[in-house]
């Protein structure tokens, strides 16, 4: 079972539901590279243009410690990663579980990602004038539970930590990131597990990938932010071991 953190973060975001699963499975913690204990000097802005590097990444630990077949978990951006990876290997995925995703951040014609061209620039040229000022303020309206700011204290320390130089550039990647072709590709069966109130990707892109994705399950979660496994973890425990209680009989449509 793998899991793979979301923007600004680090596999320490995994500790209230990770270990729920360490008695039945081999558990694997990941680090993008640009985040977390990883090596930073690794990060080349060219290679990493694209989301379908940090999926190669994935699959590169898949193979070295030859795991088939996995559960992916993935929040955020790496849901997409995973979207990505399963395409790219389908032998080395046998499950999705996507936590928050979203394969566009951008509203186009007949799709509703959340958030206009204006406000994506805004968004990016704010990180570019004052990182830490930014991270002050976007992380409230990431985590949306302003009765918990002891974890809205702890998402901003994340994104504290995260390197400034690395944290815009992959933010450029991910809020202009397009994926929904990929969707249909995907072979596994997937969860989608989307909070019924988040900022950052609205209901109606939840009910979009239920649309898109070929083998699915969406479940609301009754919470509000981006980062349920942070918020909810309980909930979201749930939600997974439902998920993977009936994955193999969930019919191809």
């Amino acid at each position: 079972m793998v899991f793979v953190h979301g923007f600004g973060c680090d596999q320490r975001m995994w500790r209230l539901v990770a270990p729920a699963y360490e008695a039945r499975y081999q558990i694997v913690l990941l680090d993008l590279v640009g985040a977390g204990s990883s090596d930073l000097t690794a990060y080349e802005p060219g290679r990493y243009d694209s989301l379908r590097a940090h999926a190669e990444d994935v699959l590169a630990v898949l193979a070295a410690l030859n795991l088939r077949e996995v559960i992916f978990v993935g929040h955020s951006v790496s849901a997409m990663i995973g979207v990505l990876a399963a395409v790219q290997e389908p032998a080395r995925i046998g499950r999705l579980v996507l936590v928050a995703p979203s394969p566009r951040f951008l509203n186009d014609t007949n799709y509703f990602g959340g958030f206009e061209p204006a406000d994506i620039e805004e968004l990016l040229q704010a990180m570019d004038d004052n990182y830490l000022g930014w991270s002050g303020a976007i992380t409230p309206v990431i985590m949306g539970r302003p009765d918990r700011p002891e974890l809205t204290a702890e998402l901003n320390a994340s994104f504290c930590r995260t390197d400034p130089t690395i944290a815009r550039h992959f933010a450029r990647v991910t809020f202009l990131s397009d994926n929904r072709a990929d969707l249909a590709l995907v072979p596994a069966p997937t969860l989608v597990l989307q909070c019924a109130h988040d900022a950052l990707a609205p209901l109606a892109v939840g009910i979009y990938l239920h649309h898109q994705l070929p083998v699915n399950e969406l479940v609301v979660l009754n919470t509000s932010g981006h980062c349920p496994h942070l918020s909810a973890p309980a909930a979201t425990i749930r939600a997974i071991d439902h998920f993977l209680q009936g994955a193999a009989s969930i019919p191809e449509s």
